[in-house]
């Protein structure tokens, strides 16, 4: 006997609206949270709910569509004049109803709006949202969190005055509120006929969709670090999408120099000649690295010729005398055609945090500074110079997390 399905007799289309540029968080929506970057995560999200027939992410950024298409969404490209700060996810929401229609699509009976910034949607949530317009027979639904905070404001006289709660009458337990909900910012559902109609989300009668988790939309580094070390610690809908070669994904290594190949030291002869000192076990990780196919470069803002020869040595490609190295980084993959969750970083100091937070997996060695170890992904037990590149290697192959074959 078939299993039944409430949703198959329903066309239902979830949209992401995923802008390339942010002013809170730059390039936050291709940024990997716990080696995922954004979109594709959302993306996986609304593919494993039951609801969604089709997943599309409309985006101005040329990264944020190519995630998008590799994470299994149809890739819309945004025009200009709905790209801006100011443009409203409406305007996105709209331009892709009209896409779709175009390429002869028929018009879905719902549609669903879900943002790459509400890192803890499950997809029994989505379908949570869904099923209850549609058994509601509402125009509107969004999900929600319940709130028993007690809101105050300042009054035409200066001084306070509750607003969820009347100051002057005894103080109210929380659990005898009634209870009140606050947008998640997570998902929003519409009746598509009555959407065209108003152009606006909340398109007439309106459902509330109470959902668990955290209520937290990532708009800064705070948000960031809160949404990461949350994520982490959370099981089930919330692990990592597994990728489609069974979780393997690293294919190029990038590394800083000085703290990482060296232990930061240098020794300087009367001349004024300097010279460093490597590690013969961090030469032979690289090399066992290179052996499985996996891209190698030395990002350093070190001048010292030293640099090069032990490049050379290492048979790695070589960019030094670099002092922002994010956009150097950023132009490098790109010519490799390789995208950021398929780099791993190993860096030690400031000026390598950028890239650390940007590569898909990131590490640190066990005397970085302590920025870079805050940014690190994992902090590892050997310091530079000392064993720091042979112990990564050894995660990288032993862990199974590179994208190519072991030999």
């Amino acid at each position: 006997m078939p299993t039944f399905d409430p949703f198959r007799e329903m066309d239902v289309v979830a949209v992401i609206p995923a802008r390339g540029g942010s002013v809170g968080l730059p390039k936050k929506n291709i940024r990997p949270m716990l080696g995922i970057p954004l979109v594709s995560r959302t993306v996986t999200t609304a593919l494993r709910a039951k609801s969604i027939t089709d997943v599309y992410v409309s985006s101005d950024d040329d990264d944020v569509l190519r995630l998008a298409r590799d994470a299994g969404a149809t890739p819309i490209v945004r025009p200009d004049a709905i790209s801006g700060n100011d443009a409203s996810s409406e305007s996105a929401l709209l331009h892709a109803l009209d896409w779709m229609s175009g390429r002869g699509r028929a018009q879905p009976d719902y549609l669903v709006f879900l943002q790459c910034t509400s890192v803890f949607t499950r997809p029994g949530d989505i379908d949570r949202v869904v099923q209850t317009i549609v058994d509601r027979a509402a125009q509107s639904a969004l999900s929600v969190v319940e709130d028993h905070g007690f809101i105050w404001r300042e009054g035409p006289d200066g001084f306070a005055a509750g607003v969820t709660h009347d100051e002057k009458r005894p103080r109210q337990r929380r659990q005898d509120m009634a209870p009140r909900y606050r947008e998640n910012g997570a998902i929003y559902a519409m009746h598509v006929p009555s959407f065209l109609e108003r152009k606006e989300r909340f398109c007439g009668s309106v459902v509330l969709v109470p959902v668990d988790g955290p209520a937290l939309e990532i708009d800064d580094e705070n948000d960031w670090d809160i949404a990461e070390s949350l994520l982490s610690r959370v099981p089930g809908d919330h692990d990592r999408p597994a990728a489609p070669d069974g979780g393997r994904r690293i294919k190029a290594v990038v590394t800083d120099f000085d703290g990482v190949h060296t232990d930061d030291c240098v020794l300087v002869d009367q001349n004024g000649l300097e010279s460093v000192q490597c590690n013969r076990r961090d030469g032979l990780g690289i090399e066992m690295l290179r052996e499985r196919g996996v891209l190698l470069l030395i990002l350093s803002k070190e001048a010292n010729p030293v640099v090069r020869a032990r490049a050379a040595k290492l048979k790695m490609q070589v960019l030094n005398q670099i002092d922002d190295k994010l956009p150097v980084l950023d132009t490098w993959r790109r010519e490799q055609g390789l995208e950021w969750s398929e780099i791993a970083y190993i860096g030690n100091d400031i000026n390598d945090i950028d890239c650390m937070r940007a590569a898909g997996a990131s590490f640190a060695p066990a005397d970085a500074h302590s920025q870079a170890r805050e940014a690190a992904g994992r902090i590892l037990s050997s310091p530079g110079g000392r064993g720091a590149i042979r112990e990564m290697s050894d995660i990288l192959i032993n862990e199974k997390l590179l994208a190519v074959p072991d030999k």
